[in-house]
């Protein structure tokens, strides 16, 4: 029959004041109680590394508690060679053996240590020896380790395919997880079929490693099957009682990254209608990109609102996260001046609200306003990083302020900002000079890249060329768009469009054969429309809208009224 647990150690179960745990502490000193095991190794886990190790130390005879309680801190400290070393102590001793939560705390030293790999190996093979291969929290451990740890997703799937008992969706999801870190998103998304068909629970953090995945698979068809699937599993998880925050948030930042806002959107209105789950800030931040995608100012206005409820204005002005959502939502939705409002509040301004006020401005033709802005960061004690010069740029390209653009494009480099263009800087500038008719100037830049010219560098200049009649070069710097970016239609369009202009037909329709046989087609236009708080999406060639005929009937109307002679006439 086991020993009744002492008083002392009762006490010592959960979290303490520091002032109580030096009483116990003290307390065990005076009792004559400071070399019982169990007292120990709790007094252990209440203490700081070096604390814990000098109260080890002074015991004389340590059983398996004090061990673990020992490796349990250092591990959790990432203090990986005095783990070990605690780990070896222990399995040198003729008296002690490890257990189950021995191998589960030294396990997690080898995550971000430098000789992972080895200590893990070593490890496993103690495991075996100790005869815990078949222990459902050990084989846990060496799953995570392996998959997340070290990187060793062979070694991963083999522990796991070899498990006995795989009930707790932890395994699971540190193999999924350790796919989609890997790039391996099929692998991972086809174990995810394999968890759902089994009927285990699925974890938060699968979730978001799933909706990871989605959003980097290529194809479009793959990438809504898999949302889909995504989306039944959301469901069951709701209909389960499921009420966590983080299942709601996955599930509409899948959708936004996976180019679908307009679900985002709705998905986050059954959110709020259903009570479901309070949204937090990471909420609203997905929230408030869906709206900027759609141009829905009006909701973005409500989440704006609900933010300063109850009391929380003060934690908007000092959330930057947020705060940067709302200036992009607002400035793209044509609001600048709300934009401009939420930007002076914000009590830390750093780089990226600097960068979206510019980008604001520059999207709303206000060059002159995002240079001032630019010149503010000095007297901020902010300095510009490489998103800031792309911000200060497309201000410049939009409002044509050349001369501006040149001066800002060359100073990246100077020895105050040390920022070296990269190709969407270059493209943007390009296209600043190719747009105002600088082709030469343009073509001296391209030519002076210390990298490759790509698909954005050609497409700049190819657009200033079109739009300025340059149609020689333009048919020349077409072909070698088409030549590093065969499978993007832009090229292959603006080229037609150039061939058109010399009345070359027969060449327009060997391009179009060439598209024909390398299967790129153009991507339809979309346009959304805010109606009484509904957003709806339209799609070139798109018929299923259930008011079509409504709205095909008044742009009939529409085009009548237009021919009609009397729409001119002055009375």
């Amino acid at each position: 029959m086991p020993s009744p647990t002492p008083p002392l150690a009762e006490l010592l179960q959960g979290r303490l004041p520091t002032s109580l745990l030096l009483q116990i502490h003290a307390q065990a000193i005076l009792t004559a109680q400071s070399q019982h095991n169990l007292i120990t190794a709790r007094l252990i886990n209440h203490y700081p590394p070096q604390l814990a190790l000098r109260l080890f130390s002074h015991l004389h005879n340590p059983n398996i508690f004090p061990f673990n309680a020992l490796i349990r801190v250092l591990s959790e400290n990432r203090l990986h060679s005095q783990s070990f070393s605690a780990f070896k102590s222990l399995i040198s001793s003729c008296s002690l053996s490890p257990n189950d939560l021995t191998f589960s705390f030294i396990l997690k030293s080898c995550h971000g240590c430098e000789d992972g790999w080895n200590y893990a190996t070593q490890i496993h093979t103690h495991v075996f020896k100790s005869g815990f291969g078949g222990n459902s929290l050990v084989c846990n451990g060496l799953v995570a380790v392996y998959a997340k740890g070290v990187g060793d997703l062979g070694a991963a799937r083999r522990v796991f395919d070899e498990m006995p008992e795989r009930g707790g969706g932890f395994c699971w999801g540190c193999l999924i997880g350790g796919y989609v870190k890997a790039g391996r998103c099929d692998q991972g998304l086809n174990l995810f079929l394999r968890m759902v068909r089994e009927n285990v629970v699925v974890e938060d953090d699968t979730m978001v490693s799933v909706l990871s995945a989605c959003s980097v698979i290529d194809g479009v068809g793959e990438v809504e099957r898999w949302i889909e699937k995504s989306r039944e599993l959301f469901d069951r998880i709701v209909a389960n009682g499921g009420r966590g925050v983080l299942h709601w948030n996955s599930m509409i930042g899948g959708y936004l990254k996976n180019g679908r806002p307009i679900e985002a959107l709705n998905l986050f209105h059954l959110m709020v209608s259903s009570r479901a789950s309070k949204p937090n800030h990471v909420t609203m931040v997905s929230v408030l990109s869906a709206c900027a995608q759609v141009g829905n100012l009006e909701l973005g206005r409500w989440v704006h609102r609900y933010m300063k409820s109850g009391g929380r204005e003060s934690s908007l002005a000092s959330n930057p996260f947020l705060a940067t959502a709302l200036i992009d939502m607002y400035s793209k939705c044509g609001s600048l001046d709300m934009a401009k409002e939420v930007f002076d509040q914000m009590i830390f301004k750093d780089a990226v609200a600097f960068n979206a006020m510019i980008m604001g401005l520059a999207v709303n033709g206000e060059g002159e306003q995002a240079l001032q802005v630019f010149s503010k960061m000095k007297e901020f004690d902010v300095h510009p990083n490489g998103g800031t010069f792309l911000a200060v740029l497309a201000a410049c390209n939009h409002s044509g302020l050349v001369s501006e653009g040149r001066k800002v494009f060359l100073s990246m480099q100077h020895q105050c900002y040390s920022v070296d263009p990269e190709l969407e800087h270059y493209a943007c500038y390009i296209d600043l000079l190719a747009r105002v008719g600088y082709i030469e100037e343009a073509l001296e830049v391209v030519n002076s890249m210390p990298v490759e010219p790509n698909g954005l560098i050609w497409g700049a200049l190819l657009g200033g060329c079109v739009a300025n009649h340059k149609f020689n070069i333009a048919q020349d710097i077409a072909r070698r768009l088409v030549e590093v970016d065969p499978n993007n239609s832009a090229g292959y369009v603006m080229l037609s469009n150039a061939y058109a202009t010399d009345c070359r037909w027969r060449e327009i329709l060997e391009l179009r054969e060439l598209m024909r046989e390398k299967g790129v087609r153009k991507h339809p236009g979309c346009s959304w429309i805010n109606v009484e708080g509904a957003v709806h999406e339209f799609l070139v060639g798109y018929s299923s809208h259930p008011q079509m005929k409504e709205i095909y009937s008044a742009l009939n109307g529409l085009f009548m009224k237009m021919k009609s002679p009397d729409l001119f006439a002055f009375s």
